[in-house]
């Protein structure tokens, strides 16, 4: 019986995208490999296989004669490189490198040696070394990767063109090549691992140790007195351990506020620009940063499970999925290099024999047709193509996760660019989803305006009384708006001058009733005062005029008379009219809110946030209706909603964007995009990071191709020397990866992470 295994290596020396594919091919291709997958963004290789006919370290020897190592999981981050002397540290780690740096000091010792007329045999000698030391390793690449793969690299075209101009005596132009294509490809590491960093540095948010107050029963049992207040491990915490986090640590770990209060930086999660109050009772994020008090938590996730992790997981996954345009270019890079062997082989031969040309180099005049078919070599090199678009999904996925938005893959980043329309939820997405107190009226409104509208900065005693009145009715209900009535007067000091009420009743449908001061106070709908309590017609037109704009309404009766009312509706959230008019700004065509909400609340919300349209008294199944009706309009469509009620309508758009991922396991799950706050504003940000990432990879796929399209064209009459095709190639590599790392930069951000 077969028995399945899976093998996780972190591989190093994998610097392009044309690596990661020959590494995936040649592991796949060994008996007993069921599976080989290759994250080139992360660095890591998943390899499922037969253990009864494979082995762990077979695989590892299949890497390592492809020419690759790996790296040890307990192996910390390398710091990350900056400038000149840290190009110079990379350089020192890795033996290929360390031999790219002596290729380059012998080429011009030799160099300087033939301007000072030293004999051709001592400079031929010093270019010849430089060659082998600069190029042992990528003929060594180049000849594992056709004998174990049967396929033509990047690594070979550089070993044919050196052999060949060895050959016809361009010893210079020979080591040349070897040496600023070698540079090149650690320039290209370089670059990458830069970029790698820019997640890694993620793992850093959350300390490594904790202070540990007290275990949990539940899952550690008890502990001794002596243990109270021990600096551990944060990977040795459980689940209802109790740690102290004091002000200016960073929270090392998910949980619930057991007491203290404070102001907590989220910006490394969620990517928000103001300090969140926490108090007991609130859910905190490993790696934010607690700043003004102390805190007693509760852990809830284990290390490996909290939601720094979970995002650190998911943006490696994400940078691993190849964007449709990556998809192109491989497949293009899959047949192009092939072609260019046979056409730079037609080259040199073509013309000498049919048409008498000089295949040799000839003693003056135009370079021979073997140097241009080797020049052609040199610069039909594929790799700024192929390292054009993966460099560029993962800055910019890289960036998006600094900021509080996770992107699950590269295919949701291009699309995301291609939105013109956007559905949002109402309830948790463009509303709070929490009701609170919006108007307060006492029965002869006389804090009402001169335009009949009720002036909220009015001192008004009797009003206050309506909602003290309410509150003591209302202050042991659970329904959301009873609470909303308690936390209103609570913030207004009012919530303590009645007291509970007594002998508190439900009346279904129609309100509550409870004794206050031996009256019996009625809190009710309007219908209920209609048909049981007189009341004026002047609070039967206001009552109409606030449930028209959306709000919900309940009188209240002292047990004598009508007191007036209070108005309570769900709040909008400050940033969705901003970013509601910022999508706008951006081009996108049209915005819809769908609800499950009745016309009239949905109007008035839709018309105070500024969306185009809203669609109302929506059941689940009707808002995946109106999605799929608005994809066969528009073919791109998102839909942005609170990632549980609204899963079903999130799966059905092009794109599914999540509020509130922080901590939240379906919004993470179910989502394409996820906003880890619960903020709308960064859905512009994403928008517009995804449409920058679009034009930075049209724009590396389109100058690689022209660059070599030039030079192509200058290397077949013979205009293009060796070494202007080698510059030319590792020219555009890097001008192609600096390009797509510019969207590593902030860029006039108030919210930044840090």
């Amino acid at each position: 019986m077969s028995t399945s295994q899976k093998l996780n290596l972190t591989i190093e020396g994998m610097d392009c995208a044309d690596c990661a594919a020959k590494l995936e091919k040649g592991v796949g291709r060994l008996d007993g490999v069921k599976s080989c997958t290759i994250n080139f963004a992360a660095a890591k290789m998943s390899v499922s296989y037969d253990t009864t006919t494979m082995e762990e370290d077979t695989i590892i020897g299949r890497v390592r004669d492809l020419g690759y190592d790996i790296v040890s999981n307990d192996q910390p981050a390398s710091e990350q490189p900056r400038g000149v002397l840290g190009l110079l540290r990379y350089m020192r780690r890795r033996r290929q490198d360390t031999m790219t740096l002596l290729a380059g000091a012998l080429t011009g010792l030799a160099f300087a040696l033939d301007i000072l007329g030293f004999p051709s045999i001592a400079v031929h000698g010093l270019y010849g070394a430089a060659i082998i030391a600069g190029g042992y390793y990528i003929a060594q690449k180049g000849v594992r990767g056709l004998w174990f793969n049967r396929t033509l690299d990047m690594n070979i075209l550089m070993t044919i063109a050196a052999v060949g101009a060895v050959i016809i005596g361009a010893w210079e132009e020979a080591a040349l090549v070897i040496f600023l294509f070698s540079l090149g490809e650690t320039l290209e590491g370089y670059t990458m691992d830069r970029a790698r960093n820019s997640i890694r540095s993620l793992m850093e948010l959350a300390p490594a140790e904790a202070t540990l107050l007290s275990g949990g029963a539940g899952e550690r049992g008890s502990r001794g007195a002596e243990e109270r207040r021990k600096r551990v491990p944060v990977d040795e915490l459980l689940v209802g351990d109790v740690i102290l986090v004091r002000p200016g640590e960073r929270i090392p770990m998910d949980g619930r506020v057991m007491s203290g209060q404070s102001l907590v930086d989220q910006a490394p999660i969620t990517g928000e620009s103001m300090p969140v109050s926490k108090a007991s009772g609130d859910e905190v994020f490993a790696g934010t940063i607690n700043q003004s008090g102390a805190l007693e938590i509760t852990v809830t996730q284990r290390a490996a499970d909290n939601t720094l992790s979970r995002i650190i997981h998911m943006v490696e996954e994400a940078q691993g999925q190849k964007a449709p345009t990556q998809r192109w270019v491989d497949g293009f890079a899959k047949y192009y290099t092939p072609a260019v062997v046979g056409l730079a082989a037609l080259i040199a031969t073509v013309p000498p024999l049919l048409f008498d040309q000089p295949f040799w180099e000839p003693a003056s005049g135009p370079h021979g047709w073997l140097y241009r078919a080797l020049a052609l070599l040199v610069i039909a090199c594929p790799c700024a193509l192929v390292i054009s678009t993966p460099v560029s999904i993962v800055s910019a996925i890289s960036r998006a996760a600094r900021n509080g938005v996770l992107v699950k893959g590269g295919a949701y980043l291009e699309m995301a660019g291609a939105l013109k329309v956007i559905a949002f939820d109402k309830t948790g997405t463009l509303t709070r989803g929490q009701p609170a107190v919006s108007e307060i009226l006492c029965a002869d409104g006389c804090c009402l305006d001169e335009q009949g509208r009720n002036d909220s900065d009015a001192k008004c005693d009797d009003c206050d009384d309506v909602l003290a009145l309410a509150a003591a009715v209302e202050s042991r209900s659970e329904h959301p708006l009873a609470q909303a009535i308690t936390r209103e007067a609570a913030s207004r000091g009012l919530d303590e001058i009645y007291g509970a009420a007594d002998d508190v009743t439900a009346l279904p449908g129609r309100g509550v009733r409870g004794r206050v001061n031996g009256k019996h106070v009625i809190v009710g709908s309007h219908r209920h005062f209609d048909e049981n309590h007189l009341h004026s017609d002047f609070l039967c037109r206001q009552i109409d005029n606030a449930e028209a704009e959306g709000q919900t309404t309940m009188l209240v009766h002292d047990g004598e008379v009508v007191r007036g009312y209070i108005a309570v509706a769900d709040q909008m959230r400050p940033s969705s009219r901003e970013a509601i008019a910022q999508l706008r700004d951006l081009g996108i065509e049209r915005t819809i809110m769908l609800t499950g909400d009745n016309e009239n609340t949905a109007h008035a919300i839709a018309a105070e946030v500024g969306v185009d349209d809203a669609q109302a008294n929506l059941l689940p199944a009707d808002k995946v209706e109106a999605v799929k009706g608005l994809a066969k309009r528009h073919e791109y469509v998102a839909m942005v909603g609170d990632g549980v009620n609204d899963a079903p309508a999130l799966a059905a758009a092009t794109i599914g964007i999540a509020m509130g991922g922080a901590g939240t396991d379906q919004a993470l799950e179910t989502a394409d995009i996820a906003l880890m706050a619960d903020d709308l504003s960064k859905l512009p940000f994403a928008i517009e990071l995804s449409r920058r990432t679009r034009n930075i990879i049209r724009q590396n796929v389109a100058l690689s191709l022209l660059i070599k399209g030039v030079f192509m064209a200058l290397a077949i009459p013979g205009l293009a020397t060796l070494w202007m095709a080698v510059f030319a190639d590792m020219g555009a590599s890097l001008l192609v990866t600096v390009n797509g790392m510019r969207l590593l930069r902030e860029r006039n951000e108030s919210n930044q992470a840090v």
